[in-house]
């Protein structure tokens, strides 16, 4: 699945806490493209990532927790 990381809307967003998230949900990220992706995100571009089928749900989750806005593209 393709999901499209618009925005995070968080006071003070943690951002090792996003990065991790991405390593954690993406199916071929590392640590290192994570941080890139999350200083993106956060500065306000938007962001797409491939996501595992096996845990759609929790990572869905995990993101709305975080305040991170998304739309499913796959």
């Amino acid at each position: 699945m393709k999901i499209n990381l618009l925005s995070c809307d968080a006071q003070r967003p943690d951002r090792r806490a996003i990065a991790n998230c991405i390593v954690e949900i993406s199916s071929n990220c590392s640590a290192s493209l994570a941080n890139e992706l999350t200083d993106i995100l956060l500065e306000g571009d938007a962001v797409d990532i491939e996501m595992d089928d096996k845990n759609t749900g929790s990572a869905l989750r995990a993101l709305r927790k975080l305040s991170i806005d998304y739309e499913i593209i796959e």
